[in-house]
This record gives structure tokens, sequence and C-alpha cells, in this order.
């Protein structure tokens, strides 16, 4: 079998969702580890009055193809921006720009989606399975299609406890429910949302079900693959440790932490947190092209790409690594010193919203007012809340993931292969993989420097100051208004207060004999 770097020399290459997290790590690495791939054709909107090329020139840019441009300085010059839309008639790409896809193209690689959780119905249907159907009735047109790459989400089928590689039937018919969309109003759509979902948590989850059905009843003669990763974080190892450039999912929920405005979240312990580096599910998903675009299998094969099964690792372990992180290596201007506390129980968590999250928020917000400045906690809590509620399903619950697909493709790989593209998270460190995930949300996401951390670890003590000098006086003014009213509550107070003295007095006078 020919290697994948060998696969992919020569070949005209399709990506969707090229802008967005997974897309740009999947162009880097498949630009700077087949270095011979013809062309990689990106279909991009224009967004903010910026054409196609200016975004994809301003991308390129960014730390993650710094390794790419000293390897291959001339990488740009294969990527072909195409002006498109993925939600309109014929995805908005030009007659002369569909003829040359079809006429070239090679692989598709459909990364393309809203991961918005709460993304009302309508649009998560029109990015999440219209789109895709567009996206296939193109790849049916072209002439040297070799294998069709449909990127999903492990939690597809959330509602079931194990999930197996195969891709199940959805509770609807995806085609009547496209149907009875278009001409259901924004309300009634809202209103019936929570009947169509079921046990699914979201609009998102629920979308990606129907695209996996959609593209198993479509693809036709096509040759299919489809990719499930799990929960997508920092780099493990490429371009190099801990890249990350946003705030979805628990990156936001580790600089609240690290920052010290979280301080609670629902969450169980023993829950497995499926994690999974962004580099590996690339790998994984490069490799998956190459077995099914050189082996051409009789059936459509679906990859788990998930760590529970093979590396678990739990919340309450993610919460350690996270706050131990961020105590020795601090962000700047932190809000309190970091401490999280997980709980599974409903009314304790409401609890400790309240007193370690609204009531500091309202406290700093009035400060800011009295000081002639905006306040503004309040809102960061408000956000925070919404972000941790949309959480809550998944680092509460656990699931049972099937790899086979994945173990069977890791073994067709060449030792080299292996070097190249590994995705064996076996090899895993956590600690290590978290260490280095946290330190990217402060360099990457946050653009702090490590030359700033003496200032950030002196701010850290001297949170840690004031939050011992608040709770003494507060114990202090507790003992005295509720506690020190019988005679034998203030015989204790003044024998406390008088060791205190004695013990101040003879390590004075130790100190002046000592001179």
């Amino acid at each position: 079998m020919v290697t994948i770097p060998e696969y992919f020399a020569g070949k005209n290459v399709l990506i969707t969702g090229a802008t967005g997290f997974m897309g740009k790590v999947l162009l880097e690495k498949l630009l700077r580890s087949c270095p011979d791939v013809k062309a990689v054709y990106v279909l991009v909107r224009q967004k903010s009055g910026h054409a196609p090329s200016a975004r994809i020139a301003d991308m390129v840019n960014c730390k993650l193809f710094d390794r790419l441009r000293e390897e291959h300085p001339n990488f740009p010059d294969k990527i072909v921006p195409m002006s498109s839309d993925l939600t309109q008639p014929e995805l908005d790409v030009s007659r002369e720009d569909q003829q040359t896809l079809v006429d070239c193209i090679n692989i598709v690689f459909h990364c393309a989606a809203t991961i918005r959780f709460n993304e009302p119905l309508k649009d998560a249907m029109q990015l999440n399975v219209l789109a895709t159907q567009k996206i296939m009735a193109l790849a049916h047109r072209m002439k040297h299609l070799e294998v069709f790459i449909h990127v999903s989400t492990a939690y597809a089928n959330c509602d079931r406890s194990v999930i197996e590689e195969v891709v199940y039937p959805p509770p609807v018919d995806y085609k009547k429910l496209i149907d009875a969309l278009e001409w259901m109003d924004d309300k009634l759509v809202n209103l019936i949302t929570p009947k169509l979902i079921g046990d699914r948590p979201n609009t998102y989850t629920y979308t990606k079900a129907l695209a996996e059905y959609l593209v198993q009843q479509e693809c036709g003669s096509l040759n299919v693959a489809i990719i499930r990763p799990s929960i997508v974080g920092a780099s493990w190892k490429e371009p190099f440790p801990g890249w990350i450039d946003n705030f979805n999912g628990p990156s936001g929920i580790f600089i609240a932490a690290g920052k010290g405005i979280l301080r609670t979240m629902r969450a169980s312990n023993d829950a497995v947190a499926d994690l999974v580096p962004v580099d590996v599910v690339i790998n994984a998903t490069l490799a998956a092209a190459w077995y099914s675009g050189s082996q051409r299998p009789k059936s459509l094969l679906v990859y788990n790409c998930t760590t529970g099964g093979i590396n678990p690792f739990h919340w309450g372990e993610v919460e350690y690594h996270v706050i131990s992180t961020f105590k020795r290596n601090p962000l700047e201007q932190a809000f309190r010193r970091p401490n999280v506390n997980l709980t599974s129980n409903h009314l304790i968590n409401q609890y400790w919203i309240a007193v370690s999250h609204k009531a500091p928020a309202f406290l700093y917000d009035l400060y800011l007012r009295i000081t002639g400045r905006s306040p503004r906690m309040m809102k960061t809590i408000t956000r925070l809340h919404k972000a941790m509620i949309l959480l809550e399903y998944f680092t509460s619950h656990s699931w049972v993931w099937n790899t086979d697909n994945v173990t069977m493709l890791l073994n067709q790989l060449s030792p080299q292969d292996k070097k190249l593209f590994n995705f064996d998270v076996r090899q895993l460190h956590w600690a290590e993989y978290m260490e280095s995930y946290c330190m990217g949300t402060k360099k990457y996401v946050l653009n702090e420097e490590l030359s700033g951390l003496p200032a950030a670890r002196k701010h850290l003590n001297k949170l840690r100051n004031i939050r011992y000098a608040f709770n003494t006086i507060l114990l202090v003014l507790v003992w005295r208004i509720f506690i020190a009213r019988s005679q034998m509550a203030r015989n204790i107070w003044y024998f406390v207060v008088s060791l205190c003295f004695k013990f101040l007095s003879y390590f004075r006078a130790s100190s002046t004999m000592r001179y």
C-alpha cells in the first residue's frame, strides 16, 4: 500500500469549513505532511466585507501556520479560495467554479457545520443538514472523486449509552422534516423543537444525526467515510503542543476557572471527560481518506474518534489539573485564586452559584460603579452560566464507544505513517496534555506572554492575602456579633486574645535579644 503522503501526491482536495477550528488544522497538516498535494480548494463565504481570498490570506498568517511557513514557504500558492455560502442554492458557487470542482476534485473533506448548541432548529438544519445535501449533490457530479469524508460528532447519538461505529436511523424522516420546516414559521418551529429532539440535549447533536443518515442514504456509489470526534480540544503535538484559538467547548470554561470567575460547576467527578486533541482527529481523518481512497471498502465506514474507552480521563481529574496548572502559571489580572467545586447536585450547585458567583460579581460591579467605571462582572457571569448549562449534559454523563474501525485503521498504517499521522491515544499522557492545553489558552487565546508570569504570580499572592484577611475579619465579626454573647464565649475570646499577645511579646523579645 502507498503511504498517506504518496496517496495525496498530485491530488486536488476540496475542504468546506476551512476557516473553522478543525478546518484550519486540517489544511495546515495536509499541506505540511503531504507537500506534493496538487491543490487545496476551500469554500469560503464573504464576511464583514472581506473577500474569501483576503480571509484566507489573514488566516494563514496566524501562529498555526508558522511551522508550515518555515518548511514550505510557497504553501499559499496551493490554496485556492472560492466564494461560497452553504445556506444558498447550489452553495452560491459560481457556474465557472462549479465546473472547476467537477472537473478536478479527487477528495472532499466536509467539515463545515454550526457547532452552537443552542442554534434555532431551522438554522441548524440549514447548515448541518441541507448544506451536507448540497455538498453531496455536487460530489455526485465530480468526475474524478475518489473519497468523500464527512465530519460528524461522536455525540450525534448521545441518546444511546452504547454507541457503535454505525449510522443509526433518526427518529424522523429528514426529507419530511425539511419539507415541513419550509412552511412553518419560527414560533411554531421553536414550539415543537423539544418534542423533535427528544432525549438529545440540543439541536446540534440532533441535526448531526440527521446529516449522518442523509449521507448514508444519498451517497449512492460514492466512496464515503464518517469521522466522529468527541470533545475536540487543543493540539497534543502538532504543529506544536497546546494550540487553540477559541473559547468554544471546554476552553472557555478552563479560562474562566483560571481567572477565578468560575467557582462551581455541575458535573460528575467520575464521569469520563471524552476530550480528544484536534491533531489526533485530523490525523485520523487524513488516514481515513487514505484508506477509503486506496482500498475502496465495500461499505460506508464510521470512525468513533474518542478517548474514553481507550484512555479514560474523568472530569474530577480535569478540574484538578486545570486548577493546579493555573496556580503554578496564573493568568494575568485574575479575579480570584483558581478554585472550582464540581457537584452533581442541582441544589448545592445553585447555592454555590449564588454565594461564589453572583454575590461577588454584584459587589465588584458595585465597586466599579462607585469608582465611576462601567459594571461588567454580572454580564460575564450570566454568559458563563449559559455556557455551563449547555455543557452540563456532557459533564454529567458517560458513554461506551466502540472504536474497532479506528483500531483497524491504526493497524493499517505503515511505521512511517504511524509517526507522521499519529492518532494512537493510548500514548496520550493526560497530565502533560492538560498543562499544555491550559498554557495554550494563555498564549494563543488570551495572547499573554510568558514574561508576565512573575507579575501574575505576585498578583495571585496578593489575592490570597486579601482572602485570608477577609476571612479573618469575617470570622471575628461573626464571633463578636452572633456568638460572643455568653460569659463563657467572652472568656474563651479573651483567653485566645491574651495568648496571641503573649506570643507576639515573646517573639518581639526574642528578636531584640538576637540583635
